[in-house]
């Protein structure tokens, strides 16, 4: 009895529906529509748009090829015709056999490749697929980030996550505290660090105001599974901020979507937040089930030691030179957090170029009183005097 392409691909589907879950096959597989059988050996399938194509390519090009082996022999092949979006009408794409190869391995070659690089935000201009802008700051490393009791556990969980990225137990890391305390940094020294560790691994950091933004867009222009298929390739995604999700309720589901994923895929998930995710207020009971998955560590005001350490490594990045009394002056006084106490020592600086003036004790009394509403008293004998009195 001669197979058609349709009686193949329905054995084939029956062979996958055992394999994967009913959620993953519902997603993936039954958009799916089978268009020819060329040559007896090449099954011509049709896929919806260029993510789907490269998410099935990322995760499922193995048992494809297995189970199209085995229907069709060890001469099959598998060829794709991709549903493209060209100038505001919909057109389609076939990808031929003999083309150059994206994937080669002794199962299958599967002839693949795309002529335009993926439509994403972060996409490099010129690039192949997925080489995207990670949207990292180079400055922001581990190096760079002092370690005290402040961070010590939060800095230590961000390299375990870097060193053994989605393969590790704080899997989502969330990483919550006040505002400058070094949220955003940390996060985006895990992405670094995975960077120069794992060079194949696709890394993003995105604020969830860029997140939510993109999200709308994509709604409005009717592509919201473009927006969740492209965010479901990445392997370590950082959401910096999600404590603004809690007013973008769509938003949250296309989170939940995409978290769900990563999180069964082995891939790794970093969140910041201003709070710790049971005291998150606004976000689906569900999501916040997810993020108390892994590991919530907190950043706390650095102690007086860690204050001067910090304002020490800064004054070297900087080639600067200032007194020790002034460094312990600025510490002691300067209790809130890193932003202001940086902020703190370039008002110095500022005074003293501007004046033209040797930075000494007296300068840095003026300039925090002048400019550091939240410095504390500084403690004197007739301070105490005048409150025992």
């Amino acid at each position: 009895m001669t197979k058609t392409a349709e009686s193949i691909w329905d054995n084939c589907l029956k062979i996958i529906k055992d394999i994967v879950e009913w959620q993953h096959y519902k997603t993936w597989f039954q958009p799916i529509k089978v268009i020819e059988l060329k040559n007896n050996n090449v099954l011509l399938i049709q896929v919806p748009s260029q993510f789907f194509y490269e998410y099935l390519e990322e995760n499922y090009l193995n048992l494809l090829a297995k189970t199209l082996k085995r229907e069709m022999g060890k001469d099959a092949r598998l060829e794709y015709r991709i549903m493209v979006d060209s100038g505001g009408s919909n057109g389609s794409m076939d990808i031929p056999a003999g083309t150059a190869k994206i994937y080669n391995n002794n199962e299958m070659d599967f002839p693949l490749v795309i002529p335009n690089p993926v439509k994403n935000p972060f996409v490099i201009p010129g690039l192949k697929k997925m080489q995207i802008d990670p949207q990292l700051n180079s400055a922001y490393t581990f190096d760079a980030l002092i370690e005290g009791d402040c961070n010590r556990v939060a800095r230590r969980a961000g390299k375990s996550v870097a060193d053994k990225p989605g393969a590790n137990s704080f899997n989502p890391l969330v990483i919550y505290g006040g505002v400058g305390l070094g949220k955003t940094h940390l996060a985006q020294a895990i992405g670094n660090e995975v960077k120069r560790l794992h060079h194949n691994r696709v890394v993003l950091y995105v604020s969830s105001e860029k997140f939510i933004n993109q999200f709308q867009d994509h709604s409005r222009n009717n592509a919201i599974n473009d927006f969740i298929h492209f965010y479901q390739l990445i392997d370590t995604l950082i959401i910096d901020d999600v404590q603004f999700f809690s007013r973008a309720e769509k938003s949250q589901d296309a989170l939940f979507a995409i978290f769900n994923h990563l999180h069964q895929s082995g891939k790794q998930l970093v969140l910041t937040s201003d709070k710790a995710p049971k005291d998150l207020d606004g976000l689906q009971e569900r999501l916040l089930s997810r993020f108390r998955w892994g590991l919530s560590a907190d950043l706390q005001i650095p102690d007086y030691e860690t204050r001067i350490e910090i304002l020490e490594r800064k004054m070297k990045n900087d080639g600067l030179e200032m007194p020790k009394e002034v460094v312990k002056y600025v510490a002691y006084n300067i209790t809130t957090n890193v932003r202001e106490l940086e902020g703190a020592l370039i008002s110095l600086l500022a005074q003293s170029s501007l004046n033209k003036r040797e930075i000494d004790l007296e300068l840095a009394k003026k300039v925090l009183r002048n400019f550091i509403k939240t410095s504390s008293k500084e403690i004197t004998i007739d301070a105490i005097q005048k409150m025992v009195c």
